[in-house]
């Protein structure tokens, strides 16, 4: 099997390198990849790219995810989000390839506090979250094989994640304040790259479970209590000397004004996805736990 990946720097990215490697051949781009293009901003380019590589399964894990920015860069968020990934689909059904692509829960608005079905009528409440809804709609409309994958508080341990900044903050305050009525589920960028290589394989013997699904860890919880599990579990470590953070101060969204408006609810039904794949996906703790181990 020749797999294309796009965004191959990103978190997402990072981890699928890995995970389709025992799948087949990966070809693993990044906007500044030089003997191939796999530059976003060039919707053209990538589908030359396509074009010459001929892969029987695309995973996109590129993206504009600077939400806040995404508000002053609308239409360059459109081309990264919506242009280059439906252009890709179009590509993909031609070669009859399979597109794997990622989405977020921000294409709901957030209201009440049921988790999110795929059926549920999306109304997102940012640039962001309309971009990446476009994106969708363009693939679902491609006719492409695909596989829509919604997730939601994605972290790694390589590079920046809330994790790494709450223990930072706790090294040089003795009180913080975070958000506490913004509810989801902190999910793995290992866990998604680990179940799309699953699903890949999955829908090889069974195509007509293409789709769109749902994927984050179990469980749910607020920025809040985030914060106090990462405490918590540093405290177990050598790091618990350097950290003078006394107090974790609940506090509503309206505290910290954003340019993009946040759902508050973030939480997402995978039902579908355990049920389709059967699959048993860990408590969020489980994956945080571990992230926190590796950086510790």
């Amino acid at each position: 099997m020749n797999i294309l990946l796009f965004g191959k720097g990103g978190q997402v990215g990072w981890e699928l390198q890995r995970s389709l490697s025992v799948l087949g051949t990966v070809t693993a781009l990044d906007f500044d990849s030089t003997e191939h293009c796999g530059d976003f901003s060039n919707p053209a380019g990538v589908v030359e790219t396509v074009r010459t590589l001929r892969p029987d399964v695309i995973v996109n894990a590129a993206a504009h995810t600077a939400v806040d920015k995404a508000e002053s860069e609308a239409d360059f968020a459109r081309t990264l989000n919506a242009t280059t990934p439906g252009a890709i689909a179009q590509e993909a059904a031609k070669l009859g390839a399979w597109l794997v692509h990622y989405s977020t829960d921000y294409v709901f608005d957030g209201r009440g506090s049921r988790p999110w079905v795929e059926t549920d009528t999306p109304a997102p409440l940012s640039v962001y979250g309309r971009t990446k809804l476009e994106g969708e709609q363009l693939i679902a409309q491609s006719g492409a094989n695909h596989l829509i994958l919604r997730t939601s508080w994605v972290y790694a341990a390589r590079g920046g994640n809330f994790a790494k900044t709450m223990l930072r903050l706790a090294q040089e305050r003795e009180r913080l304040t975070v958000i506490d009525d913004q509810w989801g589920a902190p999910t793995g960028a290992d866990l998604l790259a680990d179940v799309t290589a699953h699903a890949i394989r999955h829908l090889q013997q069974h195509p007509g479970d293409a789709g769109l699904y749902h994927l984050v860890a179990a469980g749910e919880t607020n920025w809040n209590e985030y914060a106090k599990y990462v405490l918590a579990v540093a405290a177990k470590h050598p790091v618990a000397e350097k950290i003078i953070a006394r107090e974790v101060a609940p506090v509503p969204t309206s505290a910290f004004p954003t340019p993009a408006v946040r759902p508050h609810n973030s939480r997402l039904d995978t039902t579908k996805l355990r049920t389709t794949f059967g699959l048993a996906l860990p408590h969020w703790q489980t994956g945080v736990a571990r992230m926190l181990t590796e950086i510790l």
